[in-house]
């Protein structure tokens, strides 16, 4: 681990100091779910910020290291726009978390509703941005990565592009939910809904394929079939649960109460 901290560093110095203040915020925030009592959704205000602090830390510790490989990349400016656009998405979230108020879905005031809209430009842009970055990794010559890591790294971008987007259909409902309003459970940190439909199932899924199909192909996989084959898998593991979700249903089963009747 030390290791890869150091050739990340050595790599990518912006992103590997900007992915290390959101883990650090990040875990300030998960602190304050146990410390403060501010709600929003039925749960702790700030979980919300957590996970995406503690997302955008994967995501540029594993853009960080991916980009290094790109020859004659503005890795600069790649740099400062993740930085700028993530940064600003994670100050707002955090600022209406300490109000108790959501900071996605609000369109309560012209205010809320324009930044709502700044957001998802924000995340828009990221995106479109890493989907270049994926097209350069299809369309570019890498003789120095093992062929079943450079599928991995395609098509784990790939994946995380085409679920990135997914965060529309949540945006266009005001809602992450299927089946009710916004519905969280208190499982675990995601807070998934354990009775209806929830979108962010196949967003997180989709979206970390970014670092669960790379990491896995080059540690145990090693084939470049088995790469292919496991991220159809994965991908395809993303999509049934968008279509479950859409559909009503949550990840899980819902347990029922079964209470004895007597005649």
């Amino acid at each position: 681990m030390m290791t890869f901290i150091q050739d990340l560093k050595t790599r990518n110095e912006t992103l590997f100091y900007f992915g290390l203040a959101c883990l650090v915020i990040a875990l300030v925030f998960l602190v304050l779910t146990k410390t403060t009592s501010i709600q929003v959704y039925g749960v702790n205000a700030y979980f919300k910020p957590f996970k995406f602090a503690f997302s955008t830390f994967l995501f540029a510790w594993a853009m960080g290291w991916y980009c290094h490989h790109l020859p004659n990349f503005n890795i600069h400016l790649y740099n400062w726009s993740v930085m700028l656009l993530l940064g600003f998405e994670i100050v707002y979230i955090t600022l209406m978390a300490s109000k108790g108020q959501t900071s996605h879905y609000n369109l309560t005031t012209s205010f809320y509703a324009t930044m709502f809209s700044l957001m998802a430009v924000a995340a828009t842009l990221v995106t479109l941005y890493t989907a270049y970055v994926g097209v350069l990794f299809f369309t570019q010559s890498f003789p120095e990565l093992p062929t079943y890591y450079l599928w991995a790294i395609r098509l784990g971008i790939m994946i995380f592009v085409i679920f990135s987007f997914e965060g529309f259909a949540m945006g266009s409902k005001l809602s992450h939910t299927v089946g009710a309003i916004n519905d969280n459970s208190n499982w675990f940190i995601v807070g998934w809904s354990k009775t209806v439909g929830d979108l962010r199932v196949s967003h997180f899924i989709g979206m970390h394929a970014l670092q669960v199909l790379p990491i896995l192909s080059f540690y145990v996989l090693k084939n470049t079939k088995a790469t292919i084959l496991v991220s159809l898998l994965y991908g395809t593991l993303a999509l049934a649960t968008l279509v479950q979700a859409l559909q009503g249903k949550p990840l899980l089963p819902a347990k029922q109460d079964h209470k004895e009747t007597i005649n």
